[in-house]
């Protein structure tokens, strides 16, 4: 039995045209790369389905699954019959030691989606600063090592400016009218999550 065959006997997956792969919302522990065919990617934004993305053989998604705790960002349907591998971190941490042409094609891969989300930040930030300053703070919440409802806030500030490309002073501005909202709390030099559920549906609304 061929290498390609032994991983699709250990991590394949089959379904058939129409079948939902994940749900958005849900819980989710592993990521998927496509084998075959090819799905959908939609996610619903005030109540109307918008499609982020359409994906094929050698593609792959879910992948903040193995390294976060928050859950699925998107819908994903299948556009016709389809294989895919399913991986746990551990899995995929084992593929990743045993092949490095598919760890370096990932990697590439997540670079040029790095750049192309980067491009699109900039793009809407001067409309949507406040709710892409949510966004960050939101996940540096959710990424945390340990779980917890505390960041450094100078830290913060920093980093939210630079991934953004956002003047501190507007960030902090943006953080202060959070607080008045009631969705953080600065204390000190920490910055404490108040109401986690009124901070996610911000980001939800861009």
């Amino acid at each position: 039995m061929g290498e390609k065959s032994l991983i699709f006997e250990n991590f394949g997956k089959v379904l058939s045209k129409g079948e939902m792969v994940c749900k958005e919302g849900d819980s989710g522990k592993t990521m998927y790369i496509i084998q075959q065919g090819k799905v959908k990617i939609t996610k619903n934004i005030g109540g109307k389905e918008y499609i982020l993305a359409v994906l094929g053989k050698g593609e792959f998604f879910g992948e903040m699954a193995l390294v976060s705790r928050i859950k699925r960002t998107a819908t994903v349907v299948t556009l016709s019959d389809v294989e895919l591998l399913e991986f746990d971190r551990s899995g995929f941490l084992n593929l990743m030691q045993k092949n490095a042409e598919i760890a370096v094609n990932m990697i590439d891969k997540l670079c040029r989606r790095l750049h192309n989300a980067n491009l699109k930040l900039k793009h809407l930030v001067p409309h949507y600063d406040r709710g892409l300053v949510s966004i960050s703070l939101y996940y540096a919440y959710k990424e945390q090592d340990k779980e917890s409802d505390t960041l450094n806030y100078n830290t913060i500030l920093e980093e939210i400016g630079i991934e953004l490309d956002i003047p501190k002073v507007r960030v902090t501005e943006i953080i202060g009218e959070l607080e008045k909202q009631g969705v953080v709390k600065i204390k000190g030099d920490k910055l404490v999550l108040a109401n986690e559920e009124t901070l996610r549906s911000i980001t939800e609304m861009i």
